[in-house]
């Protein structure tokens, strides 16, 4: 049977002896490095010929053709400028000058390292390339649904969420669910039934996606096109390395989504018997984990999010702190092999963190660098079932935008004032 995405309900669904052993898993338990051993030799892959400047590689199967009738996506362009700065332009390896040699064993055909507070790229393999990016775009729909949703308002199941294809946490038809347990469902363990879910109340997976677009062309994530609110490959689909540093800085500029990636557990609801099914009883409520496993063994970590399908291969997000600095790593089309992908992110992020505190080959996007506005505005959530306004969640970095226009008309006014008394004084 055709793997599309990790798991079903098992990969989420975690008892107390899961969890601990969650907690001891380390690098003793990883595959063991081909030096000295029978496995075959690992190759980092080379990609210093560009080979995904415009699109991801070619799938291995069918899940990106068209729906009869609907066209096939063209190539994205690509900008004039690298956006990010020249030297993310290049398709290989960008290093700062004088950086120490990378760490072993990194499998990613793609990866970037940045900081989070100061959008400072400290180095990257291929930053612009296209690849897929499986449920890391799952921090989209996510960011979409923070700043749309009534977080308390509860969802009722539908037999069409439980039916959806890949990762599921496990909601069933008739269970009563909170917009914030769709969303610990969704961070936590990258369920495509809470994204469904999620989706039907932005209007459809279509508007979802096309929300989810609006907000990557906002940012000037320009690799960026989602083809499914979960991360299920189809057409068109892609990203970047850059791109995905991009959404998840985003995504940490609201409270709530960093809560929830640095959760560990958390009480899902269950969900009531089927009166047509002969026999079926009600359905208990159960535990749910965090399914990144940076977060149980590198210290500092913040959390992150997985991905893999059959052909993105092993896509991964995530942030540490350490000494006061918060650093963003980023894989795509990364293997299981010689080490997993949690282990390649955590020997990035320690080669990040060895880096001098002014590093820089390169930038994220800020608010000023002629951002493309959204069509959809993203940060108007409805009322809540009580009637109050819900608190909306703006990024940190909008703060200077602001200020900008309220200290402006300001500082006009003082001026105008102080030419006022001047010339009453002469």
């Amino acid at each position: 049977m055709k793997i599309r995405e990790h798991g079903v309900r098992a990969a989420c669904f975690l008892g107390v002896a899961a969890t601990a052993a969650a907690l001891t898993l380390g690098p003793a338990q990883a595959q063991p490095s081909p030096t000295g051993s029978t496995t075959t030799p690992f190759t980092t892959p080379n990609t210093d010929s560009c080979p995904q400047k415009t699109r991801p590689p070619a799938p291995i199967d069918s899940s990106e053709v068209p729906a009869p009738g609907d066209p096939t996506p063209s190539a994205l362009p690509i900008p004039d400028k690298p956006i990010g700065g020249e030297r993310l332009g290049a398709c290989g390896v960008v290093l700062p000058e004088g950086a120490p040699p990378l760490p072993a064993d990194i499998s990613a055909t793609a990866w970037m390292v940045s900081d989070l507070d100061t959008g400072r790229v400290l180095a990257a393999k291929d930053p612009h390339g296209r690849y897929r990016p499986a449920s890391t775009i799952k921090v989209a729909l996510a960011i979409v649904a923070l700043r749309t949703l009534d977080l308390d308002k509860v969802m009722i199941g539908t037999q069409a969420d439980a039916d959806v294809e890949g990762t599921k946490v496990g909601i069933g038809p008739g269970g009563r669910y909170t917009n914030r347990q769709l969303l610990q469902a969704l961070i936590m363990c990258s369920g495509n039934d809470a994204a469904h879910a999620i989706a039907t109340q932005l209007g459809g997976d279509k508007a979802a996606v096309a929300k989810m677009n609006d907000l990557a062309k906002s940012l000037r994530a320009m690799d960026t096109r989602t083809a499914s609110p979960s991360g299920l490959d189809g057409p068109g689909m892609s990203t970047s390395a850059y791109d995905l540093s991009v959404l998840f800085r985003e995504a940490m500029s609201i409270p709530l989504f960093a809560e929830l990636i640095h959760t560990e557990q958390v009480d899902f609801p269950g969900y009531p018997a089927d009166p047509k099914i002969p026999g079926d009883e009600d359905h208990p409520g159960f535990p749910i984990g965090n399914d990144n496993q940076l977060l149980y063994n590198y210290p500092g970590a913040i959390g992150g999010k997985t991905g893999f399908t059959d052909d993105a291969r092993q896509t991964f997000v995530a942030a540490a702190e350490r000494d006061g600095h918060r650093l963003v790593v980023t894989l795509l089309q990364a293997d299981v092999r010689p080490i997993r992908p949690w282990e390649q992110a955590a020997r990035l992020l320690d080669y990040g963190f060895t880096l001098d505190s002014d590093t820089r080959v390169g930038k994220l996007p800020e608010v000023g660098d002629d951002l493309i506005q959204p069509s959809v505005p993203l940060a108007s959530p409805p009322p809540r079932a009580d009637g109050t306004e819900p608190e909306v969640s703006r990024p940190a970095h909008e703060g200077v935008r602001v200020a900008a226009l309220v200290a402006g008309p300001v500082l006009i006014l003082v001026l105008l004032l102080s030419a006022r008394r001047a010339w009453r004084r002469r």
